[in-house]
């Protein structure tokens, strides 16, 4: 018997008709809702098994660069989606979608700085730019949540929280920058589960980049994300972060950084793509979770988290399989050996 779907809170400021009308829409009908200015408040939770997917809008002479930093940088910019130049219909992962009307909220960076925040990007469109779909992992959270995982965000009815890291992507041409994250709370004896379901799909940003104590990324206060909203994290649960591209890549020489669009944090496009479609590149299976010999817990090895920390906060051993050229047949990789938030 497979785990009853929580109904997600309703986030604040959202008419109670319309979330109705959103938890029981399909995807095109959660685009329309959205496309005529009823809903405008983070998508975690809708749709769910459905992939989910952010955005970023550039001039077509900067696209390549973009394209490239994509390319180099899979984990936080799984790109789903390019559109033509100065088309804004999809025509891959969604059909009837408009990628100027049908994101919740837009934020518009100029010279690498954020200079407003809309409901659509009409009146910014323009027949130079070029529009990219990345996978968003609001995507995996359904099936975390089948697998009986909470989605601490969804339940307090919030945003999901994100931080800048230290964690530097691969710089391609005029573009570079650090790798920001999104956080959910899950308990320790949960976390395998976790990295397994979402390392199943890569094109959402697949497996976490990092597990346990977040100063070891560049996180100062976990209790302060610098977009989203934060969440509360009990006694027994660690921290665990999975890499995104919500910022823009920053241009190496401001001078020629173009006007740039980008849906708002937590607001994204909800596809007409299943998430079980997004499988079959690569499938993480932990085969087993253990501490080095002789280390011992403690109590402050993660910040407001308030509860018994291993030195090591997690090791795991993981077979990796990846699939030959039919999905029936896989072989085993190589094998992974990741160790996070060492203190």
């Amino acid at each position: 018997m497979g785990i009853e779907m929580p109904v997600p809170a309703k986030p604040e400021g959202v008419d109670a008709e319309v979330w109705e009308q959103m938890l029981h829409a399909t995807p095109a009908e959660a685009r329309h809702l959205i496309r005529e200015g009823k809903f405008a408040a983070p998508t975690s939770g809708l749709c769910p098994g459905y992939a989910q997917a952010n955005l970023i809008i550039l001039p077509r002479e900067q696209a390549y660069d973009f394209l490239l930093f994509a390319q180099r940088n899979p984990k936080p910019c799984p790109i789903l989606e390019v559109t033509e130049v100065g088309e804004r219909m999809t025509h891959i992962c969604a059909k009837d979608c408009d990628v100027a009307t049908d994101f919740p909220g837009y934020r518009i960076y100029k010279d690498g700085v954020m200079v407003d925040e809309v409901d659509d990007v009409v009146d910014y469109w323009r027949d130079d730019l070029v529009a990219f779909i990345i996978g968003c992992s609001f995507s995996f959270e359904s099936e975390l949540i089948e697998a009986g995982i909470e989605m601490r965000h969804n339940t307090q009815g919030r945003n999901v929280s994100m931080y800048l890291t230290n964690l530097a992507c691969e710089p391609a041409g005029s573009m570079s920058g650090n790798t920001v994250v999104s956080m959910r709370p899950i308990p320790y004896d949960q976390v395998v589960k976790a990295v397994q379901i979402s390392g199943a799909i890569p094109k959402v940003h697949g497996a976490p980049v990092h597990i346990g104590d977040p100063s070891v990324i560049g996180i100062k206060d976990i209790a302060k994300p610098d977009f989203g909203d934060p969440v509360d994290i009990k006694p027994g649960e660690v921290p665990v972060f999975w890499g995104m591209r919500r910022h823009p890549a920053v241009h190496r020489d401001e001078q020629q950084a173009a006007v740039r669009h980008h849906a708002a944090p937590g607001y994204m496009l909800i596809t007409d793509t299943k998430n079980v479609d997004l499988k079959g590149y690569r499938a993480i299976a932990p085969t087993r979770l253990r501490l080095p010999k002789g280390e011992q817990t403690r109590t402050d090895a993660v910040r407001g988290c308030g509860m018994p920390q291993p030195r090591t906060l997690m090791y795991m051993e993981m077979e990796v399989f990846e699939h030959a050229e039919h999905r029936s047949q896989l072989r085993p990789g190589r094998k992974l050996r990741a160790i996070h938030a060492r203190a």
